[in-house]
């Protein structure tokens, strides 16, 4: 699963990355969900252009611009597999990179795999500025402080759920911008689903979204929301 707003001109190679991978394994009867989270460039069309002749390829579309977290909500949701995986449009994270994920699924029996860059950052190949990694770095020891997560990357956009374990999960979701990754693992938690961080390769790709100020700013404030969001009793079954 895919979140996509404003890229049109990355998709078509994404797309054709994923289904080669898809290609050389054997996963069975597989789909490719595409989220366009109100886009106003080509995205959508350039999901139905390659949907026509790829009946493994769905779009789904949000109502307007709502966020990564709704995109990927509404994904995790509408998935119809036995395990789902969420990635990052720009693949970061290669897709080959799920065998890692799966792997470890089988031999940790776990419900729920998140990829990471810094369980092992020789694995990165191309590093994000300085300034990003070292903010990358003091969010996540805020997030250990104020959330009590014990993972050293959350934000990877590279997660595999177990489909039972994504519905119970997303469900639940409060928050819709770029804090949900926190907030599903923490969900993820509270319902005693084992999740295991796993390193995977890793490329900085141009061209994101997430504002170094404004949305930087509104991830640790999302760290004191889902201590709120717990108090009020928004992840209880």
């Amino acid at each position: 699963m895919i979140p996509a707003f404003h890229e049109e001109n990355r998709l078509p190679a994404t797309l054709e990355k994923v289904f080669a991978c898809l290609r050389s394994r054997d996963f069975g009867e597989v789909e490719v969900l595409v989220v366009d989270d109100g886009s106003r460039d080509g995205t959508a069309g350039v999901v139905e252009g390659m949907a026509a002749t790829e009946p493994r390829l769905r779009l789904l579309r949000n109502p307007g611009n709502r966020g990564k977290g709704y995109s990927v909500r509404h994904g995790m949701l509408e998935a119809k597999g036995e395990w789902v995986l969420f990635s990052d449009a720009d693949l970061s994270a290669p897709m080959e990179e799920v065998d890692k994920l799966l792997e470890a699924a089988k031999a940790e029996e776990a419900q729920v795999v998140i990829g990471s860059r810094a369980l092992d950052r020789s694995l990165i190949g191309v590093h994000q500025s300085v300034f990003r990694e070292y903010a990358g770095r003091f969010f996540n020891l805020m997030m250990r402080i104020l959330v009590g997560l014990p993972f050293w990357d959350t934000q990877c956009g590279f997660k595999l759920f177990r489909a039972d374990a994504a519905r119970e999960v997303f469900s639940r979701l409060q928050l819709e911008r770029f804090g949900f990754d926190v907030e599903a693992l923490f969900i993820a938690r509270l319902l005693g689903y084992r999740t295991v961080e796993v390193p995977v390769r890793w490329n900085h790709a141009e061209g994101t979204k997430v504002s170094m100020f404004r949305d930087s700013a509104d991830m640790f404030l999302d760290l004191l929301r889902v201590r709120l969001y717990q108090m009020r009793g928004c992840y209880r079954r």
